[in-house]
Order: C-alpha cells, then structure tokens, then sequence
C-alpha cells in the first residue's frame, strides 16, 4: 500500500512565521458610543476609547451642561476612562465630538 500522501505535506496549522502580536480587528482607534439598558425606559449612554488628547473630565462637564443630564466617569481596566450619561445621549455626543474636530469616521455608534 502506498503512503497517505496528505500527511506529507506541510501542516496547514502550523505557524508560518507570521506575526501573531498585531490585534486582529483591533478597536483601538475608535470612539465607541453604546446604549445600554438599565431598568424600565431608563437607559445609560457609554462613552469609550477618547484620544489621549482630550481631558475626559472637561468633557463630562461640558456633556452634563449641553445635554441637561448627569453623568459620571468610570475607571476601567480593560477599557480605560469611561464617560456614563443618562438617557440616550448617541446622536448628541457623535454631533457634539464632530463639531470639536473629530472625524465622523474615527466614531462608532452602536446599537442603533
């Protein structure tokens, strides 16, 4: 009997000498703007992934006055400094971040 000649050949799983360490997919230089659901109506707009550029506290201020709602911001460890409004708040922040010089592209807005 002859050899199997697909064991022979060249392990399609094996490394090929790629470079593993670039993150596939990667959502680094994104702004994400989630909407997330808390009880009831009442819902919670997520802010995430701000250039290091911009203070986020400066921002959480000036969010809270423009927009008349409340708002905090949470240290995360896997995310960084996140800005939490109340109510949904997505179409508000995109308009607001555009007009301070950001592109529309560098933004995300989820759950639309």
């Amino acid at each position: 009997m002859s050899a199997i000649q697909n064991f022979t050949k060249n392990d399609p799983f094996a490394d090929d000498g790629e470079d593993l360490t670039r993150d596939v997919g990667s959502q680094q230089n994104y702004i994400h703007i989630r909407i997330q659901q808390r009880n009831g109506r009442k819902t919670l707009t997520t802010l995430q992934g701000l250039p290091k550029e911009y203070d986020p506290k400066k921002l959480l201020k000036a969010f809270k006055k423009e927009f008349a709602c409340n708002g905090t911001l949470v240290e995360d460890e896997e995310l960084g400094q996140v800005i939490q409004l109340q109510g949904d708040q997505r179409l508000k922040i995109a308009e607001f971040l555009t007009e301070e010089g950001l592109s529309k592209s560098m933004i995300k807005l989820h759950g639309a």
